[in-house]
């Protein structure tokens, strides 16, 4: 009976070491699996970040692209604008053909070629005359031009003359001055030249100039000559 007992016991003991050592080994195999699913998660948790870093990269070359893209559009069509511009004023120029004169010969052959007495002329001569100027040279009694004139003769007392001050806008003051002055008559009145060129300047007329034949402008502009 008490071998019976003592197999008992030994059976027991060998039992609770055989479940302890299953215990164990099972822990074991738990503590080696969980490492790998830990780096496994790891190694899912950086490539997600990585694909993320990517994304990002190509986002921010896409962005870079269409702003290099818009601003090319852009210095394109400021170019573009330009050469039309430019394209349009050399054009103008082309079709207008007194593009290569100064404002003030067409202005000079304008006048004449509308107030000139005589067109069939040789030479156009263009007087400058400053304000304070006498308006008869030849008299100290003359009145004196109140602001700068210009004066047109052709090269013969037959051609007359042109005597005006420009406004500015397209219209002029014409003085109804004589191309040659008498010599003063001694029984003249000592006043009548100051009260004579006085009414010169009282009776200015204001006229606006034609724009004319561009082609008649042209001509009298090559026979200019501005002293």
């Amino acid at each position: 009976m008490k071998k019976q007992v003592k197999i008992m016991c030994w059976t027991l003991v060998l039992l609770g070491f055989v479940l302890l050592l299953t215990g164990c080994g099972s822990s074991d195999e738990e503590s080696e699996t969980d490492p790998a699913e830990n780096d496994s998660a790891i190694e899912s948790e950086e490539k997600a970040d990585d694909q993320e870093e990517e994304g990002e990269v190509l986002d921010s070359s896409t962005d870079s692209g269409e702003t290099a893209t818009d601003d090319s559009d852009n210095t394109s069509s400021d170019e573009t604008s330009d050469e039309n511009s430019s394209n349009n004023s050399e054009s103008e120029d082309q079709n207008d053909p007194l593009a290569e004169f100064s404002s003030q010969e067409i202005e000079y052959a304008r006048v004449w070629l509308q107030l000139g007495p005589n067109q069939e002329i040789d030479e156009l001569n263009v007087h400058r005359i400053p304000a304070g100027e006498l308006i008869n040279p030849n008299d100290e009694t003359s009145a004196a031009y109140p602001e700068d004139v210009i004066q047109l003769a052709g090269s013969r007392l037959v051609d007359g003359s042109v005597t005006y001050s420009s406004n500015g806008d397209g219209t002029i003051n014409v003085y109804k001055v004589p191309l040659r002055w008498d010599s003063g008559d001694p029984n003249v009145d000592e006043n009548y030249m100051k009260e004579y060129t006085q009414e010169i300047i009282d009776d200015t007329e204001e006229v606006y100039v034609e724009p004319g034949d561009d082609e008649e402008v042209k001509r009298l502009i090559g026979i200019m000559n501005i002293h």
